[in-house]
């Protein structure tokens, strides 16, 4: 009923639009000057709504849609990449805010010093996993170490997990005997944020091995909700992946997200440049950029993706 709803108010929508442009053609054609400056707006207006419309088309996969789960997690470099992960979670945090989505910290694990060893965030609202999908892989910050008491320029990585959040659990079939959950007291950095009670889940998939913590609740019953949203993406994701890689070895073109295969640089020292390195695109204002302002990035990606899709269309065809 959702989706259904979700189509209907589609089909009104462009319905509505077809009715603005007829209402406005019949205007035109009166040939009245007086209407010219109500004419010419409306005529602006239409075509804003057209170029907001063309670009949700980039948004054609079966997920794009949904509501996301991102989930952050420090690479090799101790506490600078501690670091670098939380300044990916403030860089994705503020975007989201500036894009009126909601954001909820389902689970969270602090550095050791400094930072987050990981992170995983629920982005509610249209279209998130269609907008961050672009932001799965690895990336990379160079800058000198403020934990460096040398001050020397350090290199560090951090993975980005992009997962859509399944409304509808025919999706991914969970047999409860393949599940292992244990419950354990929440880590925290002490004092009296320690939890005397055990709140904390974690869940195995056995056939799998895929393991979810979720600690963030005070409740061991929302924690536990939150593991399963959680375990739901991961099993639909490696279900996509299986996918992928069986029409992928037909093409032999299928790369997996990896360490050594970062998707963008963000370099601070000794001059001040992020770079996309799957669609060549750059900006100077790296400051802008960790405050949230992604979105040059994020549109390169999908006009590459369809630019690619189309490609292989045109090739399939031939």
């Amino acid at each position: 009923m959702k989706r259904l709803s979700a189509v209907r108010a589609e089909v009104e929508s462009w319905r509505a639009l077809q009715q603005r442009l007829h209402d406005t053609l019949e205007l035109a054609s009166l040939d009245d000057e007086s209407l010219r400056p109500d004419l010419e707006a409306e005529a602006e207006a239409i075509e804003k709504e057209l170029e907001r419309r063309e670009f949700y088309i980039m948004f054609s996969g079966k997920y794009d849609h949904s509501d996301a789960l991102l989930a952050i997690h420090a690479g090799a470099g101790g506490t600078d990449s501690q670091d670098w992960a939380a300044m990916l979670q403030r860089m994705y945090l503020r975007w989201a805010e500036n894009h009126g989505y909601e954001t909820e910290i389902l689970d969270y694990t602090e550095g050791e010093e400094a930072g987050i060893k990981s992170v995983t965030i629920a982005v509610n609202g249209p279209y998130a996993y269609g907008y961050l999908r672009a932001e799965k892989g690895v990336h990379r910050l160079v800058r000198l170490s403020p934990f460096d008491a040398a001050h020397r320029r350090h290199t560090s990585f951090a993975l980005v997990e992009v997962l859509p959040q399944v409304e509808d659990d025919s999706e991914v079939e969970i047999n409860p005997d393949d599940l292992r959950i244990d419950v354990y007291r929440s880590s925290s950095a002490g004092g009296q944020n320690v939890q005397k009670n055990a709140t904390a889940i974690r869940i195995t998939h056995i056939p799998t091995g895929i393991v979810v913590t979720c600690q963030n609740e005070r409740s061991q019953v929302q924690n536990r909700e939150n593991a399963m949203r959680v375990l739901r993406a991961r099993l639909l994701e490696l279900k996509q992946q299986e996918q992928e890689e069986q029409l992928a070895a037909l093409r032999g073109e299928f790369k997996k997200v990896e360490w050594g295969n970062q998707i963008r640089s963000y370099v601070l020292h000794p001059y001040q440049m992020v770079k996309d390195h799957r669609t060549e695109y750059e900006t100077g204002n790296t400051t802008a950029v960790l405050n949230g302002e992604i979105d040059g990035f994020i549109l390169a990606y999908l006009q590459a993706q369809i630019g690619e899709r189309t490609a292989s269309s045109e090739g399939n065809a031939g």
